[in-house]
């Protein structure tokens, strides 16, 4: 059986006439009597009794017609899906993000995209920023969620999310005698916590240069590759850790978040989506809520 014969079928049914139902199907009466009298032929059965009333359906009709409604249905479902799936729609969204993106960013992103898209599945990683750039590099990632800047190969697209400026993670008992304020002689004198200089090159270098440019020595006493690891260092007495303002919103026990008085010269701390330009998902229209 055609598809269009099925079309024709419950059009008929619908309308309990032939005439009727090629008026409402747009085609030619003769026309559906032939498409009804090739499908009641490759079924073998009768499927309507035509009289001057119009067009009775016979038991076995009655029993085809809400399959063959359920059946049409989940075909149009089916290419509906597929060219959603062909517009970037639809399929498996394969996402990277540091720990950052986690707090109102990725949410927010969701939303976004169950707003936008949401026959489309998203796959999500917590990856470094190392990791996130050879996945994109090997396309096992759509996109990523980094700390910019980053260098990708290959032509790629990017988008600024949030931009934070740094402040001071310290332990909670020098908090309280500095007032919880700090300044970069102090920072200096404690010494750092700070993320591996490969994990985060340019905000390695950026830092330890605005410290030296300030007269003060960068001392790193300990590296750690995630922020909550910093967060614990910190608070287990290992010095004072620069990061991006939203880990204010974290409450960390043993730690206290402290701006810092002179850090004017201090770099930005970026989170940015990149992703190949020749991506087969429209993620420009995906941020669009964003």
């Amino acid at each position: 059986m055609e598809i269009s014969q099925l079309r024709h079928f419950l059009a008929v049914m619908e309308e309990g006439a032939i005439g009727k139902a090629a008026h409402k199907l747009g085609i030619a009466q003769p026309a559906l009597s032939q498409s009804l009298a090739r499908m009641e032929k490759g079924l073998g059965t009768k499927l309507f009794e035509r009289s001057r009333r119009g067009a009775t359906p016979t038991p076995a009709a009655r029993v085809m017609a809400q399959d063959i409604r359920n059946g049409l249905y989940l075909l149009d479902e089916a290419a509906d899906k597929a060219r959603r799936a062909q517009d970037g729609l639809a399929g498996t969204l394969r996402i990277g993000l540091v720990s950052s993106a986690l707090f109102e960013v990725l949410p927010e992103m969701i939303r976004a995209i169950r707003l936008r898209a949401p026959d489309l599945q998203l796959d999500l990683k917590e990856m470094s920023n190392e990791e996130q750039i050879k996945a994109l590099e090997e396309g096992t990632l759509d996109i990523g969620l980094v700390h910019s800047p980053v260098a990708v190969g290959g032509p790629m697209s990017e988008r600024v999310l949030r931009r934070d400026k740094l402040v001071a993670a310290v332990p909670e008992a020098l908090a309280m005698r500095l007032q919880r304020r700090i300044s970069l002689e102090q920072i200096a004198e404690q010494g750092l916590v700070m993320y591996p200089k490969e994990q985060l090159p340019h905000l390695y270098a950026s830092i330890t240069q605005a410290l030296r440019q300030a007269g003060h020595e960068a001392r790193v006493n300990q590296h750690a590759n995630r922020t909550l690891t910093v967060l614990a260092c910190v608070a287990g007495g290992c010095g004072v850790g620069l990061l991006p303002s939203w880990i204010q919103t974290v409450d960390f026990p043993g730690v206290t978040f402290c701006p810092i008085v002179d850090g004017g010269g201090m770099p930005d701390f970026d989170l940015v989506a990149i992703w190949s330009t020749r991506n087969r998902y429209d993620l420009r229209a995906l941020f669009a809520g964003i």
